[in-house]
């Protein structure tokens, strides 16, 4: 991120520039965010169709590696350990 300028030494003209500038940028963050956002959506519904398709064909929306997760994370003393990311 770039450092903020010394308002003080900027001009008007530049001001207004600097501000329209990071408008634009926040308006394309907000625009991306809710691109994600309904990405996001959209898996969440198909996950959601997908475990009442299971469960309505009778089987249980919990697996049994998900019993045994669920075990240890309650057992254990702390929080669950956060795994990285293989990127």
């Amino acid at each position: 991120m770039d450092s903020f300028p010394d308002l003080a030494t900027l001009s008007d003209q530049e001001l207004k520039n600097l501000i329209r500038d990071l408008v634009k940028e926040e308006n394309e963050v907000s625009y991306r965010r809710r691109i994600l956002h309904g990405h996001i959506d959209i898996l969440r519904a198909e996950l959601v169709a997908r475990l009442r398709k299971s469960v309505d064909a009778g089987e249980s929306p919990i697996s049994e590696a998900d019993v045994h997760r669920l075990t240890e994370v309650l057992a254990a003393k702390g929080s669950p350990p956060v795994e990285a990311d293989d990127d």
